[in-house]
């Protein structure tokens, strides 16, 4: 790693206050209608499925495909974005990766067969890749060292409430609807790209003679290799909570035993509730106490009581199920700081490309742990199945975090050679 000269005393920021709020008010927008998307499926996934004329039998099946479609499209398009991120510039991955995933939400509103509907999710996959890696890299950069953090925390706590909005809308509209309403948002969040400056680190970063958004950096040196993949490997509680205890609590109040079945919008809603939550106390945290590492660690603990809650007694009630689901997104607040030093990690000329594939790479890993459960369910059964998958998701992250350094109040205008 090669020092650069200051871009601006500490921000890399040509500008002052206002060109750091536009900053973190689109970022936070944006990721505001990313998650509204993202998890926009997993709260209609049911109701879209049988319009479509899928069997109820196969609803778990065809609704893992989707999933599945939609994670690879990230996985996709976080290599895709995180390059142009590095070489064009945060502002045009920002505002395209907004844009595609608009188009796609809009378009799955008038899908009329599954495997349309595997098409344009994966589209949509794409999109959604963009906006959170290049919003916290263009804040990050703009943004004192010492502030940073806390611009983080507005953009997962502000976005996170996406799935909010997103539970309500289903609730409201039909799921055609749902979709035209987050395409709506995107197409109108695009206008507010007016006044919001590119980073100034970046732009002086594009004059030194050294690799711009070379993917494959990430992996030529063995201590920048684990250093990648170990931020990676964190993240996996994460969206394990998410993508299989959340998204099919349906068929887990069945296998409990539960008279009355969750629904997973509702599940979805109180899980990011408590995310958003999370976030805010996660950032605060980590600026209080001057650490990214040690508060990770901490949510790490918590997500592993609360998992073992969610199979110990959320079977009990309805309220007691969504309690849970409530505490288990409080334990998903560290994303924020996890999103955060994922940039951190990494020099300016493949910051980009560090801090949008990272949480694509996570997101996506939903492929995998979701193939390993279906695999397991065979032979164990719903409920042990998750249990396995969750305890090994806990122990290569809490692995990973031991090889990861704590990134706060780093200086980030540096260059990775």
């Amino acid at each position: 790693m090669t020092p650069t000269s200051a871009a601006d005393a500490g921000t890399g920021a040509p500008a002052g206050g206002r060109h750091a709020f536009l900053a973190v008010l689109v970022a936070a927008l944006g990721y505001f209608v990313d998650i509204y998307d993202l998890l926009l499926f997993a709260i209609i996934r049911v109701e879209s499925l049988l319009d479509l004329g899928v069997a109820e039998a196969d609803l778990l099946s065809e609704g893992v495909l989707l999933l599945n479609m939609q994670m690879g499209g990230m996985l996709v398009g976080g290599i895709l974005w995180g390059v142009l991120g590095d070489r064009r510039g945060r502002l045009s991955v920002l505002f395209g990766s907004i844009a595609m995933y608009s188009i796609a939400n809009i378009a799955n509103g008038f899908v009329d067969s599954v495997g349309a509907y595997a098409v344009w999710r994966f589209i949509a996959g794409v999109g959604l890749a963009g906006e959170l890696g290049a919003g916290v890299t263009l804040v990050s950069e703009v943004l004192s060292k010492q502030a940073r953090g806390y611009g983080a925390m507005i953009i997962s706590a502000v976005g996170i409430m996406g799935a909010v909005v997103a539970v309500l809308v289903g609730d409201i509209f039909s799921w055609r609807i749902a979709y035209f309403v987050g395409g709506g948002m995107g197409i109108a969040l695009l206008l507010l790209r007016i006044g919001v400056a590119e980073s100034g680190m970046f732009q002086q970063t594009r004059q030194a003679d050294v690799s711009h958004g070379d993917f494959f950096m990430l992996f030529r040196t063995a201590e920048r290799r684990i250093r990648y993949v170990a931020v990676i490997l964190i993240g996996l509680p994460m969206w394990y909570i998410v993508g299989i205890l959340v998204t099919f609590s349906p068929e887990f109040g069945r296998a409990m035993g539960m008279t009355e079945i969750p629904v997973a919008g509702q599940a979805v809603m109180w899980c990011y509730m408590g995310a958003s939550l999370g976030s805010l106390a996660c950032g605060t945290l980590s600026q209080v106490w001057r650490t990214r590492t040690g508060v990770v660690r901490l949510t790490m603990v918590a997500a592993a009581v609360f998992i073992a809650l969610y199979f110990l007694v959320a079977g009990l009630s309805l309220p007691i199920f969504y309690g849970v689901c409530f505490l288990l997104g409080l334990s998903c607040g560290y994303w924020a700081v996890f999103v955060l030093m994922a940039s951190e990690l990494f020099g300016t000329n493949i910051r980009a490309t560090a801090a949008t594939t990272v949480p694509n790479f996570v997101r996506g890993s939903v492929v995998l742990v979701t193939m390993l459960f279906q695999w397991l369910t065979l032979s164990l059964g719903i409920q042990a199945s998750a249990m396995v998958v969750g305890a090994l998701t806990l122990v290569i992250a809490f692995v990973a975090l031991s090889r990861i350094e704590d990134t706060y109040g780093k200086d980030l205008d540096y260059v990775e050679r």
